[in-house]
């Protein structure tokens, strides 16, 4: 049986090794992937998951991922042969290749739009033109024009963009124009080659000639030196530094020396260092130090004992813990087990700020096993992070929904935290993944288990745990005991009080609690869902509202820049004074911003140190971190900020949190709109008396009988799930039902409107799925581009969702083959969101 099965396996090893054809991925938003012909001095040494390089078209030269290796000939063309294998090894792995499959079959994807997701941008080689973001002066402020500015925004954030990219965004007419401007600005650079753009970061060494390493021989070394004092303080600060550390880094030496690179290269030309470039780390490396040990209270060995129960019949558990409760334990309780027996984990995030509190925490546990992976570490270190868990040297990764694209060998965990929160979906562009969804099939690939986790569960995940697919834990007291914070509302006509004095936010209720919380030298935390100064201005003669040129949306007021913002397309206008419909002065500034919040706060608490959280203020690579130290350290007094403060923030010294405007919250036409602002107001309150229990909840609003506003106040989860679920029976919306949203776009409406109504007729024929629509976007229009929408709602069926995508993507395919509709985009949200 055993000679059979070795005979079997070298059989199949020698069909890889002569495989003519390969299968591959380009990096492109093409249907399927491609067939290319594989050279006969190739054949055993290509691999399923390595990059080959392969031409498309009459010059195009792009890197490919391998993913199938074969000998059926295609029919109907010739194929091209493969010009060269980019590594030695495969890059990503076999369940990597399956991972992928599933996210562009189940979310309608195309197999290049999810390798573009998945991969490191200096992974991905081509040669299409591409723009560099390099201004040659960053404090120097540019004039753009409007077309230009958009372009600019997006340079900063990605640092790079192709030329097509560039041409979609600001149009063909506009193109030579913008791409012109930034030229004669100096501030791009353009690349037209195929290259590796990942370059190993390399340090200066020093070190001592072999000649002077002996005791004696040093010794007159420094006599002959004597004479030159600059050279002789050099060279103890270098003696100093290796008996420190060994190896010597230029950078350290020229530190503790004061001296320059001029001066060690003179001793380098006596013979008397040597300087020898090396590789380096990019991510640093910590100091090891003594592992903690994780302590549980008696509820939460409670509850990591039956999250354990639970793992022996479930493949996912749902843990429901109140805010403050110390899931973040159980966690790494977990994790600690997972890797004891030789696999690896990830703990997911919702934001890539949260990464930066807890991994201080985590470190403290795992050390340098534990990795981080997110989007703002730069091209080289992602590359570098990469290849750190393909050889299983992370064995925990701490990221947002972009962890998963990582190449793990035995992953056992996947812990999704705050698996309630809408960043875990993918918006724009495709793939429009949900990472909560995402993380349970790529367990399923590996045997690993998922632990979800939060205070306030998704409909969806309290559904399949109510139904018994999901193991359900319950963990309902705060870490040591501690008190959830006391929860008031406040009638917002108290506001008129203050009117006379120009107070137009702060409630005289909660101007108060202000005031006794600073005065006992804790901390506030004020929210507010808008950012900006002024969510949009009004002519109170006509009615007029200022209003984008490019898309359908008031402009916001932002008083940091004395502008009016467009929060879709990113353009900026001057600030309106005069009405142009009417002429009237009368303009005013309608609903209020966190902008504004903090305004009125320095104006009522001069002596209160604020900060604001929000997009804005966030921009910066490091803004995050060192405003969670200033808290931390007690620096801030008062933190303005937007959901960004919702999201697992843990802060001793905060004892208030007010929420200045539930009603905007519960407004939303969305049929998640409670769930949404349930989740929002029970997640900020948790902010308050985390260590000590002495916390107050202030909530604003008009409509203070709103049904959600009482399950917040009594954190009653329960009772808000079982009113939300019999309303999302009863009208046919998920956990029933699946979604899928088509979307279309096109600068002509007429064109926008005829495609979405010639969709909706073709899908009104199938019996087995319900329609609605086509309806204009909520939004009706961005950056000149007018949307319709098409709603699908399937049954729980597999058969059924699957053919009404096939039906779906052939229906787009004829749509936009038609003449005059080549510009018709038709996009796909599989359970969107909203």
């Amino acid at each position: 049986m055993y000679l059979a099965y070795s005979m079997s396996l070298i059989a199949s090893t020698r069909r890889e090794e002569e495989a003519r054809f390969a299968d591959v991925i380009l990096p492109l938003s093409l249907s399927k992937s491609l067939t290319y012909g594989i050279p006969v001095d190739l054949q055993r040494a290509i691999v399923a998951g390595m990059r080959v390089e392969v031409s498309l078209g009459k010059n195009k030269l792009y890197s490919a991922i391998v993913k199938r290796l074969h000998n059926e000939q295609p029919e109907g063309y010739q194929v091209k042969p493969i010009r060269s294998i980019i590594d030695e090894q495969p890059i990503i792995t076999d369940k990597q290749l399956q991972f992928w499959d599933w996210i562009a079959e189940y979310y309608m994807a195309t197999p290049g739009e999810v390798m573009q997701a998945a991969l490191p941008a200096h992974l991905k080689l081509m040669n299409e033109t591409r723009i560099m973001w390099s201004p040659q002066h960053e404090d120097v402020v540019y004039e753009w024009s409007d077309e230009a500015f958009v372009v600019v925004e997006e340079l900063e954030q990605k640092n790079e963009l192709t030329i097509s990219e560039l041409r979609s965004m600001v149009g063909a007419r506009h193109f030579t124009k913008v791409l012109g401007e930034l030229l004669e600005q100096e501030v791009i650079v353009v690349r037209d080659e195929l290259e590796e753009v990942y370059k190993t970061k390399k340090e200066r060494i020093v070190t001592l000639a072999k000649t002077y390493r002996a005791e004696e021989k040093l010794h007159e070394l420094f006599d002959t030196l004597s004479r030159a004092p600059k050279q002789l303080e050099l060279l103890m600060a270098y003696v100093e530094l290796s008996v420190k550390f060994g190896a010597v880094r230029q950078i350290e030496l020229l530190d503790r020396s004061g001296a320059s690179a001029q001066q060690i290269k003179a001793l380098a030309d006596k013979g008397i260092f040597i300087i020898s470039e090396v590789a380096v780390d990019r991510l640093g490396v910590n100091k090891q130090q003594e592992a903690q040990e994780v302590i549980f209270t008696e509820a939460q060995q409670e509850a990591f004992e039956y999250i354990e129960k639970e793992f022996e019949e479930k493949n996912v558990v749902l843990l429901e813990g109140v805010t403050g409760s110390g899931k973040t334990l159980l966690y790494i309780n977990k994790i600690k087990e997972c890797i004891a027996q030789g696999k690896q984990a990830i703990l997911l995030l919702p934001e890539i700020g949260l990464t930066t509190q807890l991994m201080t925490r985590l470190y403290a546990y795992f050390g340098e096993e534990l990795g981080v992976y997110h989007s703002r570490f730069s091209n080289n270190e992602r590359v570098e992070i990469w290849e750190k868990v393909r050889r299983g040297d992370y064995k925990v990764v701490v990221g947002p929904r972009s962890a998963l694209w990582l190449p793990y060998e035995e992953l056992g965990l996947i812990i999704v935290d705050e698996e309630h929160d809408i960043s875990y979906k993918q918006k724009d562009p495709a793939p429009r993944f949900h990472a909560r969804d995402a993380a349970i099939y790529l367990a399923a690939l590996h045997n690993a288990k998922v632990l979800l986790g939060t205070a306030t569960p998704s409909i969806e995940s309290m559904y399949n745990a109510k139904a018994g697919k999901y193991g359900y834990v319950t963990l309902q007291e705060r870490y040591l005991g501690v008190n959830m914070p006391v929860i008031e509302m406040i009638d917002t006509k108290s506001l008129a009080a203050y009117k006379k004095q120009g107070i137009n936010l702060i409630t005289p209720e909660l101007f108060e609690a202000i005031s006794k919380t600073l005065d006992a030298g804790k901390q506030v935390i004020l929210f507010q869902n808008r950012r900006g100064y002024a969510p949009f201005q009004l002519c109170t003669v006509c009615g007029w509202v200022p209003q984008c040129k490019n898309c359908a949306v008031s402009l916001t007021y932002h008083k940091s820049t004395d502008k009016l913002h467009c929060h879709y397309c990113g353009l900026r206008y001057a600030l309106v004074h005069n009405c142009p419909s009417c002429g009237s002065n009368r303009l005013q500034s309608k609903t209020f911003g966190t902008e504004k919040i903090e305004e009125e706060v320095r104006q009522l608490f001069p002596k209160a140190k604020t900060a604001r959280m929000d997009v804005d203020t966030m921009r910066g690579k490091d803004n995050y971190s060192r405003l969670m130290q200033e808290m931390a350290k007690q620096k801030v007094d008062v933190l303005i900020g937007t959901q960004m403060v919702v999201k697992g923030l843990d802060f001793s010294n905060v004892s208030l949190v007010g929420i200045l405007s539930a009603d905007s919250l519960l407004s939303y036409p969305d049929f998640r709109v409670n769930e949404r602002a349930f989740q929002l107001m029970e997640q900020v309150s948790g902010r308050a008396g985390r260590t000590d229990g002495v916390g107050v909840v202030l909530i604003q609003a008009h409509n203070i009988a709103h049904p959600v506003l009482a399950w917040v106040k009594a954190h009653n989860v329960a009772a808000f799930y079982n009113h939300e679920i019999q309303y999302r029976q009863h009208f046919h919306y998920p956990p029933f039902v699946r979604l899928i949203k088509v979307t279309f776009k096109h600068r002509d409406e007429v064109k926008a409107i005829v495609a979405a109504a010639d969709m909706a007729k073709e899908l009104n024929l199938l019996d087995t799925i319900m329609v609605q629509g086509p309806v204009a976007a909520l939004v009706p229009r961005v950056r000149n581009q007018y949307i319709q929408e098409v709603w699908i709602k399937c049954p729980r069926d597999a058969k059924v969702i699957k053919e009404t995508k096939a039906f779906v993507v052939a229906e787009r395919n004829r749509i936009t083959s038609q003449r005059g509709n080549s510009l018709v985009h038709i996009l796909f949200d599989v359970d969107p969101l909203s």
